[in-house]
């Protein structure tokens, strides 16, 4: 496997950086959506998310990734095993994947040369505790949609095939990027990320230019690159390790959650979803930061994201989402 660009060495996208690290130290925020130009490194971004995550508990030679009490609980009256420390997975879905592939199937092997029916783990089972990743996620089949709609709901796997039959947790962080000219996604699958963004190409001179000299030097060199970017890195890398045992310490008062449910009432946004994640957002970005409350500054910053992607759309107003957002914050929250 080749080196990943290194996520600290990335030109600008402040706004998808601060989403994808907001989802590493909470996962439950819902995932992230960039949407925006070719061109532009959003999978570069995603995959340099890799590098930075802490390791995570698991069952020693498990092959679905599973904690030690996961495990346990599968395998009722047998020892809970000690547990192994892994790197918490980045996996990417490609366009086109079949469904055995996402799922698992038989494992033919076995089945022909040892006549046993044993399962053969797939992406889901792979993901399991940490990221799936989609590039060009509004081109994904339908079948392959309504199947991630279904495991993202339950948190679990449940295959019933070829006289197999068995079930697996199947929690992970959904993260997609896609152009939005190709095709648009289905809202269900939209309503699933906690928060989207919209990546654009840079349009000063001097940022253009500091993207290209990066990307030139690592593809050059890039063992060297990423020795440069290092400490930086490993800066990034500890804030998350912070931020994640900070997290349950971080208060949210009740004029936070007023102002957020305000927020969502003047963009008319459906469900509650938006004022969850504006909550978990703002307190993630808090404890990221290493302060003890989330209040107004945590919310702003988070709204636009965690918004854009809920709103109704409005056939007669063209100043797009984003704008929208940004205006009710400024009505809502004051300039």
């Amino acid at each position: 496997m080749g080196i990943a660009y290194p996520f600290s060495a990335i030109v600008g996208q402040e706004e998808l950086k601060r989403a994808l690290l907001l989802a590493a130290v909470d996962p439950s925020i819902g995932g992230v959506l960039a949407l925006g130009d070719r061109g532009t490194g959003k999978s570069t971004t995603v995959r340099a998310l890799a590098d930075l995550l802490p390791e995570r508990r698991v069952a020693p030679g498990d092959p679905y990734g599973r904690t030690p009490e996961e495990w346990s609980a599968a395998h009722p009256g047998l020892p809970v095993p000690k547990a192994v420390k892994s790197s918490i997975p980045v996996v990417d879905l490609p366009l086109g994947v079949t469904e055995d592939r996402v799922v698992g199937a038989l494992d033919l092997e076995k089945a022909l040369t040892k006549g046993e029916k044993a399962f053969e783990p797939g992406l889901l089972a792979r993901a399991h505790g940490g990221f799936l990743y989609i590039d060009e996620v509004n081109l994904l089949e339908d079948h392959i949609v309504d199947l991630l709609l279904d495991v993202a709901a339950s948190g679990e796997n449940v295959v019933e095939r070829e006289g197999l039959s068995l079930r697996h947790p199947a929690r992970f962080v959904l993260i997609g990027s896609g152009n939005p000219e190709e095709g648009e996604l289905r809202p269900q699958l939209l309503d699933r990320f906690g928060l989207s963004v919209d990546v654009r190409t840079p349009q000063d001179v001097p940022t253009r230019i500091e993207v290209i000299r990066r990307r030139d030097a690592f593809d050059r060199d890039p063992v060297a690159f990423t020795e440069a970017w290092a400490l930086k890195t490993t800066k990034i890398r500890r804030s998350i390790l912070a931020g994640r045992k900070k997290l349950a310490s971080v208060e949210v008062n009740d004029g936070l959650l007023e102002k957020a449910t305000r927020l969502c009432l003047a963009l008319g946004t459906d469900g509650l979803r938006g004022e969850l994640t504006l909550l978990r957002a703002s307190r993630a970005y808090a404890a990221l930061e290493g302060r003890s409350e989330a209040g107004v500054k945590e919310l702003r910053v988070v709204a636009s994201s965690a918004l854009r992607h809920r709103l109704r759309r409005d056939p007669l107003d063209d100043i797009g989402s984003g704008a929208r957002v940004e205006r009710a914050i400024t009505e809502a929250l004051g300039a």
